[in-house]
């Protein structure tokens, strides 16, 4: 069973919402939210990268950098901009994105679920990054950035989510990216029971998205014990069916010493490969694009490469690790290598062609996204994906929602 349970949320006054609520503290670099929070006295950026408040070259991970996020968020809950909800609520979350709509709960995930691994992860951790959450989530008392969660789509939950999201909302703003994100609060008591039930007949969550903030949620309720609402995490939970994945593309410094004939002689000998006369978007799954010397390519791994191995091997990111990047390019470790970047999907090819073109890069791919269900199943075999799989679209907000524990 699935245990998540409504808490009394920590939420902005709704005028003040467009000013307060950020992307993720991990979405932008230090120097890229001081610009950002720059005139912005609500920007929840000075809570979630409290580092901006301090002089330029502070170390983040510096005492003095906790502490300033907690003095800013007391701050901001004794002028009134944030308050705490007086009962325990469940509230909808919805982002639309272009075409592409989603409708979420906003919950207290179980820390013992977690550890249990009913909630299941896909990746590994850092033992910095998690440290990181952890004293964060300590000098707040609280959790303000939610773990992304999914689940295979419920018919009882997605009838509930539809009738709740048509009455009034408790925040509705559009953010600077264009990204619309409308929240509803559930206090009923009967509603809740029935998502709460619902969900109880659900046998497992999946992350997408949070791995360090849900393992540092894991530490704080084993070290305290349980106490207080250390037990609960602050989650935003989807159904699979509304995920959007989009592409986590690459690019390489070098070829390695290698000529681009050998490159994409090696590659006819995994496949197909064609000249394209425009740039490159995936259409399926094991195919790709390339993009060296100006010019655009689209490559297929043929069957009998691409059906060999578990699944984790399947995966297009981990054929072209173990196929191209590795024996070819002398990537052997992506996660430490400095000859390979990733681009996000949601920067378009023109990012890839503008790095090679450049000179800086030599190579790019463009990869077709991963699959949510590829995830599940990994997920339930208990294999880790590689780095950079997936890269989740539209982000959540940060300062939308806040679990005291």
């Amino acid at each position: 069973m699935a245990t998540l349970k409504p808490f009394k949320a920590v939420r902005p006054k709704k005028e003040l919402a467009p000013d307060l609520c950020e992307l993720p503290y991990d979405v932008l670099s230090s120097a890229e939210a001081r610009e950002a929070a720059a005139g912005h006295t609500l920007s929840f950026f000075h809570v979630s990268k409290p580092e901006i408040d301090l002089p330029e070259g502070t170390d983040p991970y510096s005492d003095e950098v906790y502490s300033k996020g907690a003095e800013n968020f007391q701050k901001l809950l004794s002028e009134g901009a944030l308050y705490q909800d007086e009962t325990a609520c469940y509230y909808l979350y919805r982002r639309i994105m272009g075409d592409h709509s989603q409708t979420g709960i906003v919950a207290a995930a179980s820390c013992q679920e977690y550890l249990d691994e009913i909630i299941k992860k896909h990746e590994f951790t850092r033992p910095d990054k998690e440290n990181d959450r952890v004293r964060h989530i300590e000098s707040l008392n609280a959790q303000t950035g939610p773990v992304f969660l999914t689940y295979r789509s419920n018919d009882v939950l997605n009838r509930i989510f539809e009738e709740q999201s048509s009455k009034e909302a408790c925040v509705d703003i559009t953010a600077p990216d264009g990204v619309r994100h409308t929240a509803w609060t559930i206090s009923d008591e009967q509603v809740i029971h029935q998502i709460e039930s619902s969900f109880e007949a659900i046998s497992t969550l999946y992350i997408a998205d949070g791995h360090h903030r849900s393992a540092a949620a894991g530490r704080i309720y084993e070290s305290r014990k349980g106490a207080g609402s250390s037990g609960g995490f602050l989650t935003v939970v989807f159904p699979h069916d509304q995920m959007q994945i989009l592409a986590y593309n690459r690019a390489v410094k070098d070829l390695n010493g290698r000529r681009p004939e050998e490159i994409l002689s090696t590659l006819e000998g995994l496949g197909t490969l064609a000249e394209s006369d425009t740039p490159v978007d995936p259409e399926c799954k094991n195919e790709l694009g390339v993009y060296m010397g100006n010019r655009w390519y689209r490559f297929q791994f043929e069957e009998k490469v691409a059906d060999k191995g578990n699944a984790v091997e399947q995966l297009d990111v981990s054929l072209l690790q173990n196929h191209v990047l590795s024996p070819l390019l002398a990537i052997e470790d992506p996660r430490k290598s400095t000859r390979i970047s990733f681009v996000g999907g949601i920067r378009g090819l023109g990012e890839l062609e503008k790095l090679v073109d450049s000179g800086t890069y030599a190579i790019a791919f463009s990869m077709h996204p991963t699959r949510i269900e590829d995830l599940m199943q990994i997920s339930d075999e208990g294999g880790i994906m590689p780095p950079k799989s997936t890269w989740f679209e539209p982000k959540l907000r940060d300062g939308m929602f806040t679990h005291l524990i």
